[in-house]
């Protein structure tokens, strides 16, 4: 029994020392022809490469499968923490939500107890784009409202930030809408915080230049751009957009409202203000004082003892 142990073990021994020897044999041939810079070398490693690389196709499919499979966990692992932080968003904007009916019900009972007169600028009439006329030369859309709906030319038209245009042009069912960007609009604008005034020029780019500007070196990019309301062309304090600063060095508004998904747009309805020429009963324009009377001098009495002397 001791005896074939110890042929075993001597068996053993050999055939390790020549599988090592046939693997290193093979490893540095490989290598050496995968050195050997010969074209027919190169062909024949070209030919090597198409007969056993598409047949491991197998020893690389578990290794593929693991490398989706991390990639899979990974990609939940993200979709799970933006879920939870969309839970989160969703929450708070429900507290806004309640929040936001809470003081809308306060307002209209303090309206209501008040009896407060609503600005007429403060109604508004939304309409749907149909078309856009736009061109090289002309920018304006339609909407579908009209004279049956009460538009009157001239109104302003904002989406649901900023200013967009002005109504130019009106049908029994349609309307036409010119926008700022248009090269025949402009508007007076006031810049904030510096209060400057100036001149909202369209020239048929997507930021149209402000021009007029009465002192430039007190305007800053990001500046905020609102409607001024000089000339009754439009209601004083509509949100307009932000100062930048062009390429050509010239200061231009980067619109609030976004033009590239007009859908919608609300028309503000705007009544030209009141003139008031007269003074009122209350307030009576100023009177000149009457002049002071003369008195005449007082004259001394007579002395009734000294006539009688």
């Amino acid at each position: 029994m001791a005896r074939d142990r110890n042929a075993e073990a001597d068996f053993k021994g050999p055939v390790r020392r020549i599988l090592i020897a046939v693997l290193a044999f093979m490893l540095a041939a490989i290598f050496l022809i995968w050195r050997i810079d010969s074209p027919r070398v190169e062909r024949f490693r070209a030919a090597l490469i198409d007969r056993i690389v598409p047949n491991m196709d197998w020893a690389m499919a578990p290794v593929t499968k693991l490398v989706d499979m991390v990639e899979g966990f990974q990609s939940y692992t993200r979709i799970y923490e933006q879920n939870q932080e969309l839970r989160r968003e969703l929450q708070q904007m429900k507290a806004w939500k309640e929040a936001s009916v809470q003081l809308e019900q306060q307002n209209a009972k303090l309206l209501a107890q008040n009896q407060v007169r609503l600005d007429p600028k403060l109604t508004s009439v939304s309409g749907v784009v149909m078309a856009d006329s736009g061109s090289p030369f002309r920018q304006s859309v339609l909407i579908n409202v009209g004279t049956r709906d009460g538009i009157v030319d001239g109104w302003a038209t904002m989406d649901g930030l900023g200013l967009v245009g002005r109504i130019s042009g009106v049908g029994q069912t349609t309307s036409r809408v010119i926008l700022l960007t248009d090269a025949s609009s402009r508007i007076p604008v006031t810049i904030q915080p510096s209060g400057q005034k100036a001149m909202l020029v369209g020239d048929n780019s997507p930021a149209p230049p402000v021009e007029f500007v009465e002192a430039p070196e007190q305007v800053r990019p990001g500046d905020r751009v609102i409607s001024s309301g000089d000339g009754g062309v439009f209601p004083a304090g509509l949100l307009v957009g932000q100062v930048e600063l062009g390429t050509d060095q010239r200061l231009r508004v980067r619109l609030a409202a976004d033009y590239e998904r007009l859908s919608f747009l609300r028309v503000l309805r705007s009544h030209p203000a009141e003139q008031i020429t007269e003074a009122g009963g209350l307030i009576p324009p100023p009177v000149a004082p009457a002049p002071a009377e003369a008195v005449p001098p007082e004259t001394p009495a007579a002395d009734p003892e000294a006539g009688d002397g």
